[in-house]
């Protein structure tokens, strides 16, 4: 019913400057502003219909819209407060791994320093035991060599003292044991 009567409002309004044609002057003045307030209700309807839904609906949406921001807002403070808390803490990281760094070094200095000695003595104990064996084994030619010249001083004496009558006599004598 509302709405029929609405429709018969804007057709009588519609309308009403056709007829008002007929009439002089001060009847058009009215259905002008006649005409003026009924398309001021019609957009003031459809503003109130339309409108109440359509800003509310916006009107949530920027609510959301700054919760979201200020949760984003929130946690990029939270992640800047994080990344100065590890700038903060860098020097003393820093600090720490050069310490850390020095003091492997100093293992491995160390390190180093007790395999080279290590490795010098063995070296040391290899060139003595060379060092021993090769004094053993010049010992041991000496000796060869001084009993191949003893050998050779008793055969040249043996001969400057072999004579043939010498030489009959140890051959009756060898015979002799032999029988």
């Amino acid at each position: 019913m509302k709405r029929f009567a609405t429709l018969a409002l804007v057709v009588c309004f519609t309308a009403a400057p056709i007829f008002a044609e007929d009439q002089e002057g001060g009847g058009l003045q009215i259905w002008k502003w006649a005409n003026f307030l009924v398309l001021a209700g019609g957009i003031g309807y459809l503003i109130g219909k339309k409108g109440g839904p359509f800003f509310a609906a916006r009107s949530v949406k920027i609510r959301k819209d700054i919760v979201e921001a200020g949760e984003v807002r929130q946690a990029a403070e939270t992640r800047a407060a994080e990344v100065e808390r590890r700038l903060a803490n860098l020097e003393a990281e820093i600090a720490a791994l050069r310490a850390e760094s020095g003091k492997e070094e100093e293992a491995e200095t160390g390190r180093f320093g007790r395999h080279t000695a290590a490795e010098i003595a063995k070296t040391q104990a290899q060139a003595e035991q060379e060092i021993a064996a090769a004094g053993k084994a010049a010992r041991m030619e000496l000796k060869r060599y001084c009993a191949e010249l003893a050998m050779g001083l008793a055969e040249e004496k043996i001969r400057a003292r072999m004579t043939p009558e010498t030489q009959d006599a140890l051959v009756r004598g060898f015979v002799r044991d032999l029988k």
